[in-house]
């Protein structure tokens, strides 16, 4: 009498949760990814690019001239990674609050990256060199709508950083709560100090704020995803 060998059968839900599971952190880790490669691109452009100054020109600036391309993709790129976090951040909220508004508000700011490299500045301030100081007198279509590009982005996220500080704060996570309450206070002071002056230098340090941010997030999510869900004392 011959034994038949079979193998054990692989349930269908299992490997669906695993690959659910493998796809969801695949989306996080394109929150991990997009702020450092953001800044790390337009930092090499400030240092490099002729005729740029941080403390004058804003960063979107860098869309323009020869060299314009590489902002313009840095861009496009980075909001299409935070578009994907923000997909990420869908599944693991659900269930609970912020689960709706959390990762609307985190597409909505990859909107705004995304559309501030489609529609492209229109030059200002002396860059690209050669071109009129100032403010040019009339704008075109896509500096127009390059216009909205920034307040979508920072609006956005300053209201995200709010909306999750309530979801971590009803769950007990006071560090997170915390420092999202502190990321959506910094980059709101940022944007909004009224001294013209000193505005590129806020704005990038609002990117720099926010970027590390949404890093930072994605990475616990990673990490540690039971920061999603109620923080429970172990007792000793």
């Amino acid at each position: 009498m011959t034994q038949r060998l079979t193998t054990p059968a692989v349930s269908t839900t299992d490997t669906g949760i695993r690959r659910a599971t493998a796809s969801t952190r695949a989306l996080l880790a394109c929150g991990v990814i997009a702020g450092p490669l953001y800044v790390v691109v337009a930092l090499l452009q400030v240092l490099f690019r002729d005729g740029f100054d941080l403390s004058r020109h804003p960063l979107n600036l860098l869309s323009l001239g020869a060299w314009g391309w590489i902002q313009i993709a840095n861009f496009v790129v980075a909001g299409l990674l935070a578009m994907g976090f923000a997909a990420g951040l869908r599944r693991v909220l659900y269930p609970g609050s912020g689960t709706t508004w959390a990762p609307l508000l985190v597409a909505g700011y990859a909107l705004g990256l995304v559309a501030g490299g489609v529609f492209v500045a229109d030059p200002a301030l002396g860059f690209p060199p050669g071109t009129p100081d100032g403010i040019p007198d009339h704008f075109s279509w896509h500096g127009t709508l390059h216009a909205f590009a920034p307040p979508l982005a920072g609006l956005s996220l300053i209201a995200a950083c709010f909306v999750l500080l309530r979801r971590f704060a009803s769950l007990g996570h006071r560090a997170w709560a915390i420092y999202s309450a502190s990321t959506g206070i910094a980059c709101l002071a940022l944007s909004a100090w009224p001294n013209p002056e000193t505005v590129s230098v806020r704005l990038a340090l609002m990117i720099l704020t926010s970027c590390a941010w949404v890093s930072a997030l994605a990475v616990g999510l990673l990490s540690k995803p039971a920061i999603t869900t109620r923080y429970e004392r172990t007792a000793r």
